[in-house]
């Protein structure tokens, strides 16, 4: 049994893909996105002092070939992230418990839609 493929025509378009995503634009286009979801994270984060939602940043990292963002939230009292307790809720020093919101995913859900629009727009017109 033997398998056999043909194939017809050239990969112009696959090896100018190819060559385009080799020159890491991807920084920068990953940055684009970096920005808007600091900015879409501290509009929904809820807020009494503006500090927490003015504490978001983000990193662009690259191991091997596996590029990633990551939001970042640095403010915290006591060694305890306030970001965290917002979304996910907290007991009281007083022996209450205050409900968490989740404010993060649905601020961060249309960047998300919006790099994997843009990254299939990327291959598909390569």
């Amino acid at each position: 049994m033997s398998i056999r493929v043909t194939s017809s025509g050239n990969f112009k378009r696959t090896e100018k893909f190819l060559k385009k995503m080799s020159r890491n634009d991807i920084f920068s286009v990953l940055s684009h996105y970096g920005e808007q979801g600091v900015r879409a994270l501290a509009s929904s984060t809820p807020s009494e002092s503006g500090v927490t939602a003015g504490s978001w940043s983000y990193e662009i990292t690259k191991r091997r070939n596996v590029y990633s963002i990551s939001w970042l939230n640095n403010y915290g009292v006591n060694g305890v992230p306030i970001v965290i307790l917002l979304q996910y809720g907290h007991s009281t020093g007083t022996g209450g418990y205050v409900q968490g919101r989740d404010f993060i995913n649905p601020a961060i859900k249309p960047i998300f839609d919006q790099i994997a629009e843009s990254v299939w727009k990327a291959v598909t017109s390569a």
